[in-house]
């Protein structure tokens, strides 16, 4: 089995997806949204940076602000209204590693721990995704790369961009987190509540 051996940090590509477009919040980027002084995609890149072999970027915007912080980025590779099934192909064409960890940008609590436990739960399948208190997250996820490709291909092509009908088709497998909350910064209330400050 291709790769099987390998340590999954040598093997491991961590997929931050920043592409959305943040409507509640005024189009603010959640991206470069500050928590202490450090900005969502750089405090996840750092809590994950020495378990992983690579970081990428989904982002649409703001390229050359990603770029400036040592991050590669990449674009969405289709046009229209595809959410973030978009970004996950594009983060699969990009992806040199045998398993892509994928994170939304706005997540406030991920245990460090999380690769390793879909890893654990992801066998040599196609991978598996978290369930936290709140419920389902599918793009808190780990994806065989090979897997994720065909299947993305395949739903662009079909139009469903669902991506936990995607999972579904896939047989990915669901990893409960219990006593989790992962949390997100969706609306000014979130922001308020998690200490954030809104810049321009």
């Amino acid at each position: 089995m291709t790769g099987s051996a390998r340590p999954l940090d040598e093997d491991l590509t961590l997929g931050l997806l920043a592409g959305g477009r943040a409507t509640r919040l005024g189009g603010l980027d959640k991206a470069w949204l500050e928590r202490a002084g450090e900005a969502q995609v750089l405090r996840l890149r750092r809590r994950f940076q020495d378990g992983v072999a690579a970081t990428l970027v989904s982002a649409n915007q703001g390229l050359d602000r990603f770029e400036d912080a040592g991050l590669t980025v990449v674009a969405d590779r289709v046009a229209g209204d595809v959410g973030p099934l978009a970004g996950l192909d594009a983060l699969a064409a990009a992806c040199d590693t045998r398993w892509l960890f994928t994170l939304p940008v706005d997540l406030l609590d991920v245990p460090a721990d999380l690769p390793s436990r879909l890893h654990a739960a992801a066998g040599e399948g196609p991978g598996a995704h978290a369930v936290d208190d709140d419920g389902p997250q599918p793009l808190v996820a780990l994806w065989r790369v090979d897997a994720l490709r065909a299947a993305a291909r395949d739903a662009l092509a079909a139009g469903d961009h669902a991506i936990h009908r995607l999972q579904a088709r896939m047989g990915m497998a669901a990893v409960r987190l219990d006593g989790v909350r992962l949390g997100n910064l969706n609306t000014f209330d979130d922001l308020a509540a998690a200490g954030v400050t809104p810049r321009p």
